[in-house]
Parts: C-alpha cells; sequence; structure tokens
C-alpha cells in the first residue's frame, strides 16, 4: 500500500496492560502483533496498521488518528496557520518521528513521518 501524504495512515490505542490486549484482538480477530519494547505493540491484519501504548491513565478515548506526510515542519506550519494547537512536538520514535496536534474543536490527532 503505497503512503500517501494527508491521509489516516495508523491508529493508535491505549491499553493498561498489552499482554491482555494483544490476547483478546489476537483471538477475536487473528491480529497479529509486533512488540516494540515494553510499553509499545504494533498490529497488523486489521486492515489498517495500529498499535497499542501502554498508559496507566484511565481510558476516557483511546483512540490516536495518526495521518503520513513526508514534511513535518511544513504540515506543522499549516496546522498553526490554520488554527490548530500544538499538543506534543516533534519527537522521535522507532521508524520516524511524529507530533501531535489539537484541531480548533478539540481533537487530537498525530501526524508521522519516516524521513
Amino acid at each position: 500500500m503505497e503512503i500517501k501524504d494527508n491521509h489516516i495512515n495508523y491508529v493508535e490505542f491505549i491499553a493498561n496492560d498489552l499482554e491482555k490486549v494483544k490476547k483478546f484482538y489476537s483471538a477475536c480477530f487473528d491480529w497479529n502483533f509486533t512488540d516494540y519494547g515494553p510499553s509499545y505493540t504494533a498490529f497488523s491484519e486489521s486492515g489498517m496498521l495500529g498499535g497499542f501504548e501502554k498508559s496507566d491513565a484511565e481510558i476516557v478515548n483511546g483512540a490516536l488518528i495518526v495521518l503520513y506526510h513526508k514534511n513535518l515542519e511544513f504540515i506543522r506550519n499549516k496546522i498553526l496557520e490554520a488554527g490548530g494547537k500544538i499538543a506534543k512536538d516533534i519527537f522521535s520514535f522507532p521508524g520516524g518521528k511524529r507530533f501531535h496536534f489539537v484541531d480548533p474543536c478539540g481533537n487530537e490527532l498525530a501526524v508521522w513521518s519516516d524521513q
């Protein structure tokens, strides 16, 4: 599948027990998992790539929609110019870099790049 700028590319959930969540989604939906350290696991075979981040916080809305853009600085500035706010500035993670933003209505999303 070709990765395209501005498309939803990934969905990320939070979970307080990664082993329990992996067991559940494997048993129910046949998802496959790849662990990236003790606090993150990615899933495949779900129709869309995604992952679970370990968190001890109360889960209110556990989904994070992640878009792709090859130029994070460009899209970050465009978001700010359009009235969005940066929730987490650009940071590195295994596989690339990303940042989180909040749209004018309060929805938090992320944008990542492998470049």
